[in-house]
Order: structure tokens, then C-alpha cells, then sequence
């Protein structure tokens, strides 16, 4: 007979070499640059190596987070902006892409395959990446709009969200934008007007959902020797969790009332890091819809089970200061890097118009298709 072998943890973090964020940058969110891909991804990333003033064969790794069809897309960015790195490839995991690339980016650099990281997330609107065609689990139902609704209309029952609750989540990141000059919404809009905006799927609306856009963010990661001779502000990636259920919408979860891949990915980052939920200053959190949002307040331990809709007007935890998804845009290979460019910034005291006080702790919250994978990232200056 054959018997399982459980192995230990992997989250070591006294065995590996410290990461920082040294910099980051991000484009103008928009429906249309009438940019390609290559062009769009390119502007971030040379706008942080004019900031760094690098020699650019100093950059070791060039990871690319992107749906694109393009192939080759890494490399030909890494010519693009005159790198010769040791490393590079795309990551693809449709709305996780940016922060798989930058966990992946991370484990280079502990692992001293590499000392210097670019991440570059770049995505067009129109990205094969927003209609999940190959899963067969969903039917006609291929737009996520769908499982949002299936979502919303679970917890609504079981624990009597409401549909104001929803609303509130997107009136809070409109305002948030509005303050983005790189969001893609400008304006603030009213409770009234995200309740009687256009029912997708109910109970979904409108002024509920995120926009595909064009937009391009990029990261640079570095070792601690490297990082301390590149800014006196670096921000130090702490903890990492991650976690894949399926690729089906059918294997995604058996809870309708929460995200499991998101709930196992933020223990393992929250142990990863030695912190707990209460310590958070600042969070981007994955609001592709407004119940999406609600549900991560749970799956993160800020809120207690059922409670999420309630938490949405608290004032402990800055929730989504660039607008987040909803309010930003959400190119979706970008949407990641652009979540932990904004945490940085907003740690090392550099985020401009949308600076919250007193920042020492971030948190990063990144999901996939319903779901079915997710990622959680801690930071701290």
C-alpha cells in the first residue's frame, strides 16, 4: 500500500534572500491607446529605468505578465528597451498574471538565479483573456458577469447582503479614482446612480463591474545589497501566498459564499510574513465586481464570516486608494503589477494624490476566472 507523503511548509523566509520593490511606474488606463501590446508594455518599463538610472545590463530577468496572443512578447519587449537579461519569459493566468509574474520574480532573485527583476504587465481591451471560451463548466456563460451574479445572489441569501451594500463598494473606488489621474473613471458617481445603472445579471449592474482597457504597469524588483544602493525607501515583499483550485467554474469552489483559493493563499502569505489581518494599513483587493470585493473583506480575515457587506464604510484599512479595479480599469495582465506598484508606492510614501497617512504594512489580493486561483502578497517598509 501506498501512502501519502505530507511535506512541510515551503514558507521559509529566514532561508531566503530579502526582495524590495526599488521602483515602479504605470500608464494612463484607457479604452484605447492605439498602441500594440509591445508599445504599451514599453512606456513603464522605461520610465523606471530612466527613474533608476540603471546600466541596463544590470537588469538580469525581464518577465512579462500579459493574455496576449503575441508570442515571443518577453523578449521582444527585452529588445525593445535595450536589455540583454539572463531571464526572460510571459507568465499567463488571466487576471493573476501580474502577481504570478512578480512571485516569480521574487523566487529568481531568493533563489540567486538573478539580482534585478523587471515585471511588466501590459493588456489591450479587447484581450482573449476576458471571455473564458475553453470552459465547457459554464455554458453559455462565458462573460464573468455570470459567476459574479451566482456569487452575489449566494451571500445575499445566506446572509442578507444587499444590493446598497454592492453599490457602496463602487461608490467608494469611483471617488478613489477620481483622484487617479492614471484611473480610467474620472468622476464619482452616486448610490442612486450605480442602483438604477443597467442590470447585466442579476443582481449585477453596471456601475457593479470593472471595464476592460488598455494599460501597462511595470515593478522592478532587487536583492537587499542592490535595493539599498537603488532608494533609500525600499519596500520589502514579506509574504507570499498562492493558490490554484481548477480551471472549471464547476471545481472552483463548493462555497458559493467565499473564495477558497483566496482564504489558503492569505494563510499561507499571513505566515509567510509573521503579520495578522489587523495590521494592514493599506489594501488592494481584487474588485473585478463589487461582490467580489465583500467577499474578499471575509476571505482575508478582516471581516468575519457574513459580514463582509457591513464592512465596506470602515475606516481602519485604506481599501482600493487608486479606485481598485472598478474604479481604475482593469487591463487584465496588468491589473496585478499595477495592485503592488500602488502598494509600494503608497508604503515608501509616494503616491501622489492618492497618498493615505501613515502607511507601514500592504497587503496585495489577485484572483483568476471565478476564482479558481488566487494570490495574496504582503509588503512593509
Amino acid at each position: 500500500m501506498v501512502q501519502k507523503v505530507h511535506l512541510g511548509s515551503c514558507c521559509q523566509p529566514s532561508r531566503l534572500r530579502k526582495v524590495a520593490i526599488v521602483s515602479w511606474a504605470s500608464s494612463r488606463f484607457v479604452k484605447d491607446t492605439k498602441q500594440n501590446i509591445f508599445e504599451l508594455a514599453c512606456g513603464p518599463g522605461a520610465q523606471i529605468l530612466k527613474n533608476t538610472n540603471l546600466d541596463r545590463k544590470d537588469i538580469d530577468a525581464l518577465l512579462v505578465s500579459s493574455c496576449t496572443t503575441e508570442q515571443y512578447s518577453s523578449t521582444i519587449i527585452s529588445e525593445m528597451l535595450g536589455l540583454k537579461p539572463k531571464v526572460s519569459h510571459r507568465v499567463d493566468n488571466l487576471c493573476n498574471s501580474g502577481t504570478n509574474a512578480i512571485a516569480s520574480a521574487y523566487s529568481l532573485i531568493t533563489s540567486e538565479l538573478c539580482d534585478l527583476a523587471l515585471v511588466v504587465g501590459a493588456e489591450k481591451a479587447d484581450s482573449t483573456g476576458n471571455k473564458l471560451r475553453w470552459d465547457v463548466t459554464r455554458g453559455a456563460f462565458m462573460l464573468p458577469v455570470h459567476w459574479a451574479a451566482i456569487f452575489a445572489r449566494a451571500h445575499m441569501r445566506k446572509f442578507g447582503t444587499s444590493e446598497e451594500q454592492m453599490a457602496t463598494v463602487s461608490v467608494k473606488n469611483h471617488r478613489n479614482a477620481s483622484k487617479n489621474p492614471n484611473a480610467l473613471f474620472k468622476k464619482p458617481v452616486s448610490l442612486e446612480q450605480v442602483l438604477t445603472s443597467k442590470k447585466i445579471a442579476d443582481p449585477i449592474k453596471l456601475l457593479d463591474c470593472s471595464a476592460p482597457c488598455d494599460g501597462a504597469s511595470a515593478v522592478l524588483l532587487a536583492d537587499e545589497r542592490n535595493a539599498k544602493k537603488i532608494t533609500d525607501n525600499p519596500v520589502w515583499i514579506t509574504g507570499i501566498g498562492q493558490h490554484t483550485n481548477s480551471a472549471s467554474f464547476a471545481n472552483a469552489a463548493s462555497d458559493l459564499c467565499t473564495i477558497e483559493s483566496a482564504r489558503m493563499a492569505a494563510q499561507d502569505a499571513f505566515r509567510m510574513s509573521g503579520t495578522k489581518p489587523s495590521q494592514i494599513d493599506v489594501a488592494e483587493l481584487h474588485d473585478a465586481f463589487t461582490i467580489m470585493e465583500i467577499l474578499a473583506y471575509e476571505d482575508l480575515g478582516f471581516a468575519r464570516k457574513g459580514a463582509g457587506g457591513k464592512f465596506v464604510n470602515q475606516q481602519n484599512i485604506a481599501i482600493n486608494p487608486r479606485g481598485g479595479i472598478i474604479g481604475c480599469g482593469h487591463p487584465v495582465g496588468a491589473t496585478g503589477v499595477s495592485q503592488v506598484a500602488e502598494v509600494a508606492a503608497q508604503l515608501a510614501g509616494r503616491a501622489g494624490s492618492t497618498q493615505v497617512n501613515d502607511c507601514k504594512t500592504g497587503l496585495v489580493h489577485n484572483l483568476a476566472a471565478a476564482g479558481s486561483s488566487a494570490s495574496v502578497m504582503i509588503m512593509s517598509v
